[in-house]
């Protein structure tokens, strides 16, 4: 039988990168302005409702194929991702990360922790944002570098694999309940973080097994 979660060895963490590691995109602003972008294609409402950003793309994008205007389809997936990484770069150039952030990752390395990133988020405004996170983390899945990216668990499961970790000794640490629901979903340890999108009864309700203002407040036993 497995220890209880919160007293499960934690060897490898896995975090969510804006609102964690660092302060948050303005993800509503984004939504917004690919909705107006879909809008304008004629893609009727009820084709994208409830989706993430880039599945709203995908999802568009689908339906345009469907209807036959394959170059329209084509030129909006192309327009739509474009406009996610103008928002992604212009807002990376004016952040950082959250002040202990580089520390506190040191000080895991020190103590034989894996570290690694799991971001919806494009690789150029990671390290744009945190150019010497190579230095602190074992390994970086951006969207950019997986297939299949959260909420699906295979984002994660793809990034424990690389850190040569496993789900029942890892842990998921993110500020959204997107995080803790995929990490809950995968049987890990999920801690919150309220420096993001999500307040602590957010967190609770969507799994975390525990909830910090910030992820430097989390060291594992």
């Amino acid at each position: 039988m497995r220890p209880p979660i919160q007293t499960r060895k934690v060897d490898a963490i896995l975090f969510d990168f804006d609102g964690t590691l660092a302060p948050n995109l303005d993800l509503p602003d984004m939504r917004r302005q690919v909705i107006a972008l879909t809008e304008s294609q004629n893609v009727p409402a009820e084709v994208f409702a409830d989706c993430y950003i880039v599945e709203i793309i995908d999802a568009a994008s689908a339906w345009l194929t469907q209807q036959g205007s394959q170059t329209q389809a084509e030129a909006y997936y192309a327009d739509a991702h474009q406009v996610i990484l103008d928002i992604e770069l212009g807002e990376a150039v004016k952040t950082n990360p959250f002040p202990q952030v580089p520390e506190y990752l040191a000080e895991l390395k020190t103590h034989g922790i894996k570290t690694g990133v799991v971001t919806r988020n494009c690789r150029a405004a990671v390290y744009e944002v945190f150019p010497d996170i190579d230095t602190h983390m074992t390994t970086i899945c951006a969207r950019d570098d997986v297939p299949h990216f959260k909420p699906d668990p295979r984002h994660l499961t793809h990034c424990l694999d690389l850190m040569g970790a496993t789900v029942d000794k890892s842990a998921m640490v993110g500020d959204g309940r997107m995080d803790m629901q995929v990490g809950r979903e995968l049987g890990m340890l999920c801690v919150g973080v309220c420096s993001g999108s999500s307040d602590r009864a957010a967190l609770t309700e969507a799994g975390a097994n525990v909830v910090y203002d910030y992820c430097y407040e989390y060291l594992p036993p």
